[in-house]
């Protein structure tokens, strides 16, 4: 294969599975048909030999029949085999049809594979299938019989049917937990050895990201258990030992093993022990109460009508809605918190125990769950964090849900900005820099005892997300008890993924956390402390990366999930993620923010979605964002390297993303030559900022298109839908809902457009060229620069001379509602340009938000400079939020500005 693609093809590995099933039906197809050789086929197998034995289906038995057709010489016995086999991969059918893993099987001409959802209204008894991985010692030989054992205590009260899996060493075990996410148990049984006797580079690819390459790797069932969790945290692992496993389970290393066995003297208590540890992820207690609740008959005397659905099917006028419903969304309707659906403003029930199990899931201590969106969660945390008067560091570029937060809390933002892409109108995310020497800053005045949060966006819109763990460890360097609020609100599915989940709250928190239980945190302070001496001057701490004294720390950070964004919740299903050493301070406070933003009538179907999300998560999430940054990866491939559409639209790479004074690892881009798993997870542990594989920034103005001209074309004429756009591009996600054929939809849909704009400008001649080419330019060159922050009127700055920039919004916001307070000044026209020149100063009455670019531009209090109006002057969007063009500019009349209301 070409070199691009091979050194590409091991960020492919889940997919790249079944097309290599599929390539080998080909081979086999071919060979059959004397169009092809048998060699190929057999160097085809022996490629994907070492892989496929990390997966329970085809198996070694199915394997084996397809190598004897070959080897007898039996091409059309061959192609069959080897199509069952890539059917059975393409359609799961193995999971619920014993009849696949039959080497003699086949379809009868009137069956069908069940592979279609089921009809409105049907029930079928369904065991979802998963897979377990049983690492030890025992010679290879024998695991066709030990499977055999463990397929003999099946028993038809199982929930779950499960396929076991065997390797034999340390190495085998990580690739299989890598690359196989069927598998959520593992089996450890002690004394196998850690390197594989496979040396396949594809398998290398796989194990140096993860593993690195140790001299003297340590070989211990508990050392592997770790690893394993540190990939998938939601792994049960189970440990066989035959010595002394009382002592072993007192070992505090066992805190990763689910349970330890002695040796192999109870095998049904080792199924049952599997079963019921699956069972413990798959019951969602507030899902469950509800199924029950809808079945039960209930007389409603609260104030919901449409409970129980009698106003909608007795109805002549609306039962099209029941109908489109269905009954049972109604059946479980209510505004009780009674039978069995507990409170989710007081949760004492199965709303509680859900969200016990989604922080066991997220890696939390607490989890509260928020049916009105992250915009609440966001504002819940700043309104139990933040008092009047305290200072937080915030991402000016950040969801409007923090600014407003402020607004009703009183607290004093201190704006940080982020590095701008002036060319593409938009931000990416705030250097460590910026924010160490915002911290330095109130330290020199005397303030940091005021700063109580560091608030930023991660990752950003666009994918830009945090060295989490460098970020929380140097400013806790300067302020050992500086609160951390995260907004993850689009991507919460992160955690899921062993590439990705450093880099959020809760797992640099865990490393963080792990860290300061590890003696040498302190004497790699010491030695840091003695380096830099008793003063050193705040070039030399911007300079240096900062280590925490272990001894003061007090860990405390905070996390928002749009559930509904990245994960199969209803719309506004959104999550609070919270560890915190002293939450036990704030705790009161965050159950106020509870009764204060949270509906009295949140709807059930979201609480259920949020539980069942989460259940999701913990038994596929690994497969499902394995297959979401796989599909991303094929878009990219399939728009950067197709040579028409190339020619006016292309995904932006890292390189272009992100400036490469924060790519220190020199990482340029997943289609990079010579990028595979490696590079990209250096990159993630070495680079200030990474670049979320499954957020896609696609170019549309080289093509002519506006990004909202672009986003409306593929909504209303090819029934695709997006959601953030730019200037000059719009923002594609792939999630865990996509598939190949998706990708084929777009790509489709891009081939027509290039070839449209191809004809236009062929029939139009050398006046539809200079028309386009100006419209490009328009777009691509003639950007706006962007705004930064300015600063707050002095009215608002509070004490005079400091020289750190935070100011009271909440003032200016609240005297903004005196209409005698407020004047309008035209955004085009004389006037304005006189007020710039000559004053008085103009200050903003209230938030000023583009849609696109998103970002608050103005906010109340904000004194308005050259480089604010030249930019919304330059703005081409028709939505603005909080600027009304017929009367213009909002502003604070600057005599009456400072007045107490």
């Amino acid at each position: 294969m070409p070199k691009k693609t091979a050194d590409n093809q091991s960020l492919l590995m889940h997919s790249g599975r079944a097309d290599n099933w599929r390539e080998v039906t080909s081979l086999a197809d071919a060979w059959a048909a004397q169009r092809g050789g048998r060699e190929a086929l057999e160097a085809a197998l022996a490629a994907i030999e070492a892989v496929e034995e990390y997966h329970a289906y085809p198996g070694a038995r199915l394997r084996q029949a397809l190598t004897e057709r070959i080897a007898s010489n039996d091409p059309s016995g061959a192609a069959r085999l080897a199509r069952r086999i890539s059917n059975g991969l393409l359609t799961d059918a193995y999971r619920s049809r014993p009849e696949e893993w039959d080497v003699n099987d086949h379809l009868s001409p009137s069956e069908v594979v069940d592979i279609m959802p089921p009809a409105t209204g049907e029930t079928r008894a369904h065991r979802p299938y998963f897979e377990v991985l049983f690492v030890n010692s025992q010679p290879s030989a024998r695991w066709p019989a030990l499977a055999s054992e463990l397929r003999r205590m099946r028993r038809h009260e199982d929930s779950f049917i499960y396929e076991p899996i065997f390797v034999g060493s340390f190495e085998d075990a990580v690739c299989a937990a890598a690359l196989n996410p069927s598998i959520i148990s593992v089996v450890l049984a002690e004394g196998f050895p850690y390197r594989s006797r496979h040396d396949a580079p594809v398998l290398r690819s796989v194990l140096n990201p993860l593993l690195g390459e140790a001299e003297s790797p340590e070989v211990s069932a508990l050392h592997l258990s770790h690893i394993l969790k540190r990939i998938r945290p939601e792994l049960d692992i189970y440990l066989l030992s035959d010595r002394q496993v009382e002592k072993i389970a007192g070992d505090p290393a066992a805190d990763s093993i689910r349970r330890i066995f002695y040796s192999v003297e109870e095998p049904l208590e080792l199924h049952l022990a599997i079963i019921e540890g699956v069972q413990a992820r798959y019951e969602t207690p507030f899902f469950d109460n509800l199924k029950k609740y809808a079945r039960r008959p209930i007389g409603t005397f609260h104030a919901l009508p449409i409970a129980r659905g009698k106003s909608v099917f007795k109805s002549d006028w609306i039962r099209d809605m029941g109908e489109f419903y269905g009954l049972n969304l109604f059946l479980a309707e209510s505004s009780a918190t009674t039978g069995g659906l507990d409170s989710l403003l007081e949760p004492t029930g199965n709303i509680k125990r859900s969200q016990e199990m989604a922080a066991r899931a997220f890696g939390a201590d607490h989890v509260f769950f928020v049916t009105n969106g992250t915009s609440t969660s966001n504002k819940m945390a700043v309104q139990a964090l933040l008092a009047p008067g305290d200072i937080a560091v915030v991402d000016r570029n950040c969801h409007k849900s923090h600014h407003y937060g402020m607004v009703l809390t009183g607290a004093q933002p201190y704006y940080v900005e982020a590095f701008p892409m002036t060319e593409y109108s938009m931000y990416g995310a705030v250097p460590l820099a910026t924010i160490k020497r915002a911290l330095l800053a109130l330290k020199a005045e005397g303030r940091l005892n005021r700063l109580k949060l560091l608030d930023l966006t991660n990752c950003t819109f666009d994918g830009h997300m945090y060295n989490v763990r460098r970020v929380m460890e140097e400013c806790l360097a300067i302020k050992p008890d500086l609160i951390f609020l995260w907004d993850e609100a689009w991507s919460g599915f992160a955690r899921f993924s062993p590439f990705l989940r450093p880099r959020t709250a809760m797992g640099a928190a865990a490393d963080i956390e792990e860290w300061l239980r590890d003696p040498a945190s302190i004497s790699a302070y010491e030695k840091q402390s003695v380096n830099l001496g008793d003063n050193p001057s705040d070039e030399t701490l911007l300079a240096t990366r900062l280590i925490p004294d272990p001894r003061l720390v007090r860990l405390r950070v905070y996390q928002t999930n749009s559930t509904h964004k990245s994960m199969s919740a209803i719309r506004q299903g959104s999550m609070l993620l919270v560890k915190d050493v002293d939450f036990h301070t704030v705790e009161a406070q965050f159950h106020e923010a509870v009764f204060t933003h949270a509906s009295t009538s949140p709807n059930q179907q979201l609480i259920a979605s949020l539980d069942v999300a989460r259940r999701q998560m913990e038994l596929e999430g690994y497969g499902l964002v394995m297959n979401a940054i796989e599909i991303a990866l094929k878009i990219r491939r399939a728009i950067n390297e197709h040579q028409l559409i190339s020619k006016y639209f292309r995904v932006l790479g890292a390189d272009e993303m992100i400036p490469a004074a924060y790519r220190q690892s020199g990482f340029q881009d997943y289609l990079a030559p010579g990028s595979n798993w490696a590079t990209a997870v250096k990159a993630m542990q070495e680079d200030e900022f990474y670049l979320d594989p499954t957020r896609m920034t696609l170019v549309c103005g080289t093509a002519g298109f506006d990004g909202t001209q672009f986003k409306g074309l593929l909504a209303s004429e090819y029934g695709i839908q997006l959601n953030k756009t730019s200037r000059n591009s719009v923002l594609l996600q792939s999630n865990i809902n996509n598939t190949r054929s998706d990708v084929a939809h777009l790509i489709r849909v891009l081939v027509e457009i290039c070839l449209g704009i191809e004809k236009r400008l062929a029939d139009g001649g050398q006046a539809e060229r200079a028309a386009f080419d100006a419209r490009v330019k328009s777009l691509m060159t003639d950007v706006p620069d962007l705004p930064n922050f300015s600063h707050f009127h002095e009215t608002f700055r509070g004490d005079a001379g400091k020289a750190t920039p935070e100011g009271d919004m909440r003032t200016a916001f609240f005297n903004a509602y005196d209409a005698a307070r407020c004047e309008y000044v035209p955004l085009l026209g004389a006037e304005c340009d006189r007020r710039l020149r000559e004053g008085p100063e103009m200050i903003s009455a209230n938030f000023v938000i583009p849609y696109p670019p998103g970002f608050p531009i103005m906010v109340p209090g904000q004194v308005l400079t050259q480089e604010t109006i030249d930019f919304m002057r330059k703005l081409d969007v028709k939505e603005i939020h909080g600027y009304e063009r017929a009367r213009g500019l909002k502003l604070l009349k600057p005599k009456a500005a400072g007045a107490k209301r």
